[in-house]
């Protein structure tokens, strides 16, 4: 998905996509894959690496659609949800295939997760999977964990494999890293594994909230712009969750106008609404100065002050778009400097 879909018009849509032709076809593949045999695959991939307990299967995970139980230790993992990919090659697996959201191109992950995969996964669609190139990998386990939660889309995946979705009021890429580890961790039979990389994750937070008291109770503005516009993110969106875990509050004129997407549009008559102590934006398939050279943005009084961020090293936003367990340690060495520079 580009995020940068700011009304959530293009998630939306997606729940109104006619799939029941798809749904067929995935049910004719999968019936010509049984056909084939499993003992034609010798060269299947390896099971997921490192050591899920003897006791840990058949496991259990809750979803929005419901507790999803895996029999037996996966061995060929399709990662589709934002992030899954990072999050299941974190704890030792090697999804077969994946989505590239942002997209990296590639392996399909970002530079944090650079020389984890030992072959290149097959990679997938985002909004609309190819349901049938999933299909044909021979999943045993989806992980799905940040995407729209869109039933059509769920009850189409789990027909292919045993599908873990988003949980409940992860709608619309909701779904926290945290979340998104247990869940992961959960379906690999790896929660210990799980709860340690979100204690490691958590224990750099709290070290650099405690290094930079400036950041508390600051006000904060997350935002990108695209060709269509502005637009801000609001809380419970994996950036504003993380600049919270800083010490900030998300600023309240955007929080009033928090609907059912993860973001907001701000209009250029209006955006006097980014203004707050610190204002970070991100521009995505446009130029860094396309934001900081608009006569409107420079107007906005924290721009004025000097209290604002463009982002325009692509590294270091998609590394705080993607929020994953593996990009929010990257991102807190990266944009904690510039955020504390800001601040002085």
């Amino acid at each position: 998905m580009n995020d940068s879909a700011f009304s959530g018009k293009a998630a939306r849509s997606s729940r109104r996509r006619k799939t029941a032709t798809l749904a067929g076809a995935v049910a004719a593949l999968l019936v010509g894959l049984t056909a084939c045999g499993a003992g034609g695959d010798e060269q299947a991939e390896k099971p997921a690496e490192g050591k899920a307990s003897s006791g840990a299967f058949p496991a259990k995970v809750a979803t929005k659609f419901g507790e999803i139980t895996i029999d037996e230790a996966p061995k060929r993992i399709v990662a589709l949800g934002w992030g899954d990919a990072e999050t299941a090659l974190a704890l030792g697996a090697q999804p077969v295939g994946a989505s590239d959201w942002l997209p990296f191109g590639g392996e399909g992950v970002g530079p944090w997760a650079k020389g984890m995969y030992d072959k290149k996964p097959e990679l997938i669609g985002t909004m609309e999977p190819e349901f049938e190139k999933i299909a044909a990998l021979k999943p045993d386990l989806i992980l799905d964990t940040k995407s729209s939660g869109d039933q059509t889309r769920y009850d189409t995946l789990s027909k292919i494999a045993p599908t873990v979705g988003v949980p409940k009021g992860g709608d619309m890429y909701m779904t926290s890293w945290e979340k998104q580890t247990e869940m992961v961790a959960g379906a690999l039979g790896k929660k210990d594994e799980g709860a340690e990389l979100i204690a490691e994750t958590e224990k750099k937070f709290a070290a650099a909230a405690k290094e930079h008291p400036e950041f508390k109770d600051k006000t904060i503005t997350v935002g990108s712009r695209t060709s269509e516009g502005f637009g801000a993110y609001v809380g419970g969106t994996g950036r504003v969750d993380f600049v919270k875990r800083l010490g900030f509050v998300n600023n309240p004129e955007i929080e009033k106008l928090a609907g059912d997407s993860f973001s907001v549009s701000v209009s250029k008559e209006k955006l006097d609404l980014l203004d707050a102590d610190l204002t970070v934006m991100a521009p995505i398939g446009i130029s860094a100065k396309e934001i900081s050279d608009d006569p409107l943005y420079k107007a906005v009084p924290s721009v004025k002050d000097g209290r604002s961020i463009v982002f325009d090293d692509k590294d270091i936003s998609q590394a705080f778009a993607t929020d994953s367990v593996l990009s929010v340690g990257y991102a807190l060495d990266k944009v904690v400097p510039l955020f504390s520079e800001k601040l002085k």
